[in-house]
Parts: C-alpha cells; sequence; structure tokens
C-alpha cells in the first residue's frame, strides 16, 4: 500500500558560487539602515506531496527530482525534510 508524503525542499547556491541576488538584497537592507547583515544568500524553496511504496523509495525519488530538476548540482546544494501524512479516516 502506497504512503503518502510531505516533502520540503531547500536548495541553496554552493558557497564557493558567487550570489549577485544575495549581493543586491544585502545592499538594499544596508540602505535601509541595517548596517549588522554581514551576508545575503538566495535559494529557492519547493514543496512536493508524492505518494510512494515506502520512505526509501520517496526519499530515493527526491533525490532524483532534485538531482535532474530542481537543483543544479553543479552549482547549488539542496537538502530536505519528509514527513509521512497521516490519512484521516472517515
Amino acid at each position: 500500500m502506497n504512503q503518502t508524503y510531505q516533502v520540503r525542499i531547500y536548495v541553496t547556491l554552493r558557497p564557493s558560487v558567487l550570489d549577485p541576488a544575495g549581493t543586491a538584497v544585502q545592499s538594499g537592507l544596508k540602505h535601509m539602515g541595517y548596517d549588522n547583515v554581514e551576508q545575503v544568500r538566495i535559494g529557492k524553496y519547493v514543496e512536493v506531496t508524492l505518494t510512494a511504496t515506502n520512505e526509501t523509495t520517496a526519499r530515493e525519488q527526491i533525490d532524483r527530482m532534485c538531482d535532474q530538476l530542481l537543483a543544479n548540482p553543479v552549482i547549488e546544494n539542496y537538502r530536505f525534510e519528509l514527513t509521512q501524512l497521516q490519512l484521516n479516516p472517515g
């Protein structure tokens, strides 16, 4: 029987990659008086709901999705949180 999972995926630039959008946001914050902001890095957040036979299969599928489409493994890192959803009886 398949289980349903909620997945929260966080994609961020690798530390060695320049982040012009983050630099622009940091500059804007400094102009607004937030001089204590030392660095800003911009990333992506993705939510996916999927069904799989078990947690291992779900994790393997999410890894493949991230490697093939959701993240660029050359310049980005990703991590995810997987939660099994409970179906409400009735």
